[in-house]
């Protein structure tokens, strides 16, 4: 089994998503608190998240809930997925029982958190990464345009000083990592 972390999560439909590829994998979802929307019994009936109930969840109140309850569990099969790392999941070897970190939609994992532990850091590769750490191609490709309203290959508006990248659709980033992840580990019909 997979336990996938969302910390923070704002979006419900992210999270609905997510809930429902941990439902068909067998993978055991935690929300990490406070969340940007309310899972009660009405809300999830008015989401028709019918598969909610099925649904191997556990909720936190905030981070520092989240590692006194289950820091004994994790030990140090801990993947941090961020914008901001230099080796990718695919280069990461997953075990039965790991932990996949994902942060908020709007602003990924604390910085603080990344920076604590860059061995357990990583990345989705996306087509564009290459024109951000390519600062003259970067520059060639968005001149005219005011820092603030520059936009990377995905449309989203980006800083080139915070070395941002594009972002997947957190659902879309979740759904990578686990099916990568239940691919080394032999899911039926993975191989």
């Amino acid at each position: 089994m997979l336990n996938v972390v969302l910390v923070e999560p704002e979006i419900p439909a992210n999270t609905g998503n997510i809930g429902r590829t941990c439902v068909l994998t067998g993978s055991r979802l935690h929300l990490v608190g406070p969340l940007g929307f309310d899972l009660g019994q009405k809300a999830v009936q008015r989401a028709g998240l019918g598969y909610w109930k099925s649904l191997d969840l556990t909720t936190y109140r905030s981070w520092d809930d989240f590692v006194n309850r289950a820091l004994g569990e994790m030990g140090t099969n801990v993947h941090l997925l961020t914008k901001r790392a230099t080796r990718t999941y695919a280069q990461s070897t997953y075990r039965e029982n790991d932990w996949l970190v994902f942060g908020q939609e709007s602003a990924g994992l604390r910085k603080e958190l990344l920076d604590a532990h860059p061995h357990l850091c990583e990345r989705i590769p996306m087509y564009g990464d290459e024109v951000l750490t390519n600062a003259s191609t970067w520059h060639r490709t968005h001149e005219n345009l005011h820092p603030e309203l520059q936009r990377d290959i995905c449309g989203n508006f980006v800083d080139e000083r915070e070395g941002q990248i594009s972002s997947l659709n957190l659902s879309n980033a979740v759904a990578i990592v686990v099916y990568e992840a239940l691919r080394q580990l032999e899911f039926p019909g993975m191989s």
